[in-house]
């Protein structure tokens, strides 16, 4: 691709309340990196934003389960709800092992992700590939119209083609646009909105904004709660520019909330609590 082509993520930057949101997260992030505890025990922050980031993702798809419970659980095949806090801690998992292949193959990606969330519970053929025409879709919290598969197909390709080429836009807003355009299509049979937060993670961490994977969006987003969640991410559907800018800076609290989460972490290693 030309370098001279345009960058349609650019302008998203540029909305109203997106610089400033933009420039909120950067400085609450570079706090909890700047915290001393990071520069000892980083891994075991790392650990505690994906347990937590998991549970809120799982939370988000129906399956609100105290963080404790979800420590010391180690079977999650077995009710509806078991098996999508499973999916959610696999998908955290695997994350972190996609980060390289994401600018290359993000469809590629998406497929593995999804692949790794059904953890066989889907008929073999459903398994890490859009849905076809006419399959069903089970995603308990989004009830927007469905696109149909060709529809589906071609977005994933400009979803594609988007992280391929590279943008200037900033990580908040690239995640942000990766969130909501897989929420939007819900391009699975299954495990859509629980694979849309992965993406996002992806792109915080890959992006250069998050490299530890310390600040859990997904955890930000259940606190803010399922209905400011979905009437924000109505605003992306609506293509408007008030609306997409409202799922941006609603995407921009809920990271500086897993920031906050993760600060609180530090401090109660740092007092010698956990």
């Amino acid at each position: 691709m030309s370098t001279n082509a345009p960058d349609p993520l650019a302008a998203l930057g540029s909305l109203p309340g997106v610089a400033d949101a933009v420039d909120s997260v950067r400085k609450a992030v570079d706090r909890v990196y700047g915290h001393r505890v990071m520069r000892r025990r980083s891994g075991e922050i790392t650990s505690e934003a994906a347990l937590r980031g998991a549970r809120a993702s799982a939370a988000l798809s129906g399956a609100d389960w105290a963080l404790e419970e979800v420590r010391r659980r180690t079977d999650f095949g077995g009710e509806e709800e078991d098996r999508t806090v499973g999916a959610a801690l696999r998908l955290t998992a695997e994350a972190g092992q996609l980060l390289s292949i994401w600018r290359q193959s993000p469809l590629r990606v998406l497929a593995r992700l999804h692949l790794v969330a059904a953890g066989g519970t889907e008929p073999d053929a459903a398994i890490g590939r859009p849905r076809l025409a006419g399959e069903k879709v089970d995603e308990p919290l989004i009830e927007a119209p469905l696109p149909d598969a060709d529809e589906v197909a071609g977005r994933l390709e400009g979803l594609s083609g988007l992280i391929i080429a590279g943008s200037s836009a900033p990580a908040l807003v690239q995640a942000a646009v990766a969130h909501g355009e897989l929420l939007a299509l819900r391009p699975f049979s299954s495990y859509n909105g629980l694979v849309a937060r992965a993406a996002e993670r992806i792109v915080l961490v890959g992006s250069g904004l998050d490299p530890k994977s310390i600040c859990p969006a997904e955890v930000g987003h259940a606190e803010l709660g399922r209905a400011a969640y979905v009437a924000a991410f109505d605003g992306y559907l609506s293509g408007t520019p008030e609306g997409m800018a409202a799922w941006i800076t609603h995407c921009g609290r809920a990271v500086e909330l897993g920031v906050r989460e993760s600060t609180a972490v530090c401090e109660a290693l740092q007092r010698g609590a956990a």
